[in-house]
């Protein structure tokens, strides 16, 4: 059977239109944004509209303000004679999420060290191979040396700081359900005594996955 061609120029301008408006839909449901304004910034704590069920920045915020004002007060910290010395052990990420999980103590260390009015010190052991090669270019006297260079003042840790992240899925039909338990602790670098331990859990439910990059 043979088209007409004024059918057939209708079809396909029916067609492109359907197709556009398919498009304008789905552009719809992204980012709302103001108009005029491509990127929208908030606060680390706040809830935004580009959402999943997995560890955002809200939860991060939340968690180690926790941890921090915890670690605080413990007599370990609050009571010590002297400057306790903390060492930051990696965090153990046992969730489904790819996440950068060492920024939970990163933000641990920092919060302590901007508020806990030198009552805790953290040992910089990344800086262990930098801190030894300065050594021994002082030592070979290829650089200046204000004290001693044969001295070791390298300190040893009084505390370890570590966590776990750990989680429980259940997806379904109708979304995915995220169950997140983020547990911290401070051990006694001399006798292994767990001084502290504090957790916090998080649940979220949703339609959406997360996907971290």
């Amino acid at each position: 059977m043979k088209t007409h061609p004024r059918n057939h120029r209708n079809y396909v301008l029916y067609a492109s239109l359907a197709a556009a408006a398919s498009l304008a839909g789905c552009a719809s449901q992204g980012v709302q944004n103001p108009s005029g304004v491509a990127v929208t910034e908030l606060r680390p704590d706040e809830h935004g509209t580009v959402v999943g069920t997995g560890i955002e920045s809200q939860d991060i915020v939340a968690v180690t303000d926790k941890m921090a004002r915890s670690i605080l007060a413990i007599p370990e910290i609050a009571r010590a004679s002297g400057l306790p010395r903390i060492v930051l052990d990696p965090v153990k990420n046992d969730t489904r999420f790819a996440i950068n999980k060492d920024i939970f103590l990163t933000r641990i260390r920092t919060q302590l060290t901007a508020k806990a009015a030198g009552k805790v010190r953290f040992l910089d052991r990344e800086m262990m191979a930098t801190l030894e090669r300065e050594q021994r270019l002082k030592q070979q006297g290829l650089v200046t040396a204000s004290s001693d260079p044969n001295v070791v003042e390298f300190r040893g840790a009084d505390y370890f700081l570590t966590g776990t992240l750990q989680s429980l899925t259940t997806k379904t039909t109708q979304g995915t359900s995220d169950y997140v338990l983020y547990a911290f602790r401070l051990t006694d670098a001399r006798t292994s005594e767990i001084v502290w331990e504090d957790s916090a859990e998080i649940k979220k439910q949703g339609l959406e996955d997360a996907a971290y990059r």
